[in-house]
């Protein structure tokens, strides 16, 4: 663990690199850190800690891509991704950040949010979801609710903006319409970003500069080169947790019982699927 936490520390202090990373460099360094995030997971089980983690950014930016890969060879009961859809007539009454609270960790879980509370100055800044008093409200509170709720209270709290540039964004939304697989990730409210650019830039930068504190600071992560923002991301999240090896006592495998006189092996029940590979 210390010879790892050293290569984190020489990585950091090095420049950053150029030139296109390839998928086989990209697998071989994210399964190092997926190592470490299954042991930031047995540490954060055996502590009990509680953990928050923060997912904003442009439209395209590749939030759901890191989040994937953090939860891709984790546990689901312990790393949970939480993305809240647009909120029912009933939630529209609560008070905001309600809904959200409801999906903060307890003991031993690590909360991934793809978007946050922070939608209040974003998206519903942007777009009139929100009135000039609630937007004004929301940025004067936030700071004292994360430092005196979450982070006084005993959860580690971190919150990544993923920014890219405009012309990678545009060229993200073709790709996604050219693509089939990819049609579930569009929609009129996302697209709308690409018209509304610079309406966005400054809806983040006032939101940056308001919510950016001490106890909560905002980590940006450029995200123009996909590959290279998801191993940063994750690497700096790592980093930034002092998270120690919990030794593990790894069960043994039995000695298979006798076979009962008469069975078979395979099931002679249901129906098989037919085999078209």
């Amino acid at each position: 663990m210390a010879k790892y936490k050293q290569k984190k520390q020489e990585a950091s202090e090095a420049p950053a690199a150029s030139g296109k990373m390839s998928r086989k460099e990209f697998e071989k360094e994210l399964a190092k850190l997926q190592v470490e995030l299954t042991r930031l997971q047995t540490w954060v089980q055996a502590q009990g800690a509680r953990v928050i983690v923060v997912f904003e950014g442009r439209d395209t930016a590749g939030k759901g891509g890191v989040i994937s890969r953090i939860t891709a060879r984790t546990s689901p009961r312990v790393y949970r991704h939480v993305a809240l859809p647009a909120p029912s007539d009933r939630e529209k009454t609560q008070v905001y950040i309600q809904r959200y609270i409801a999906q903060f960790p307890a003991a031993g879980e690590i909360i991934l949010f793809d978007r946050s509370w922070y939608n209040r100055a974003g998206v519903e800044r942007v777009m009139g979801f929100c009135t000039d008093e609630q937007y004004e409200r929301f940025l004067a509170l936030a700071p004292t609710v994360e430092r005196e709720m979450i982070v006084k209270n005993g959860v580690i709290l971190r919150k990544y903006f993923l920014d890219v540039s405009q012309d990678e964004q545009r060229r993200r939304f073709e790709a996604r319409i050219n693509d089939p697989v990819k049609h579930w990730k569009l929609s009129p409210m996302d697209t709308e970003s690409v018209r509304r650019w610079w309406d966005y830039t400054a809806a983040y930068q006032r939101m940056i500069e308001a919510t950016h504190t001490p106890e909560a600071p905002w980590h940006i992560v450029p995200a123009d080169d996909k590959r290279r923002a998801r191993l940063n991301l994750i690497r700096h999240l790592l980093d930034s947790i002092p998270y120690k090896k919990v030794d593990i006592d790894l069960p043994k495998i039995p000695k298979t019982q006798p076979r009962p006189k008469g069975a078979t092996e395979g099931l002679r029940a249901g129906q098989p699927i037919p085999s078209h590979y």
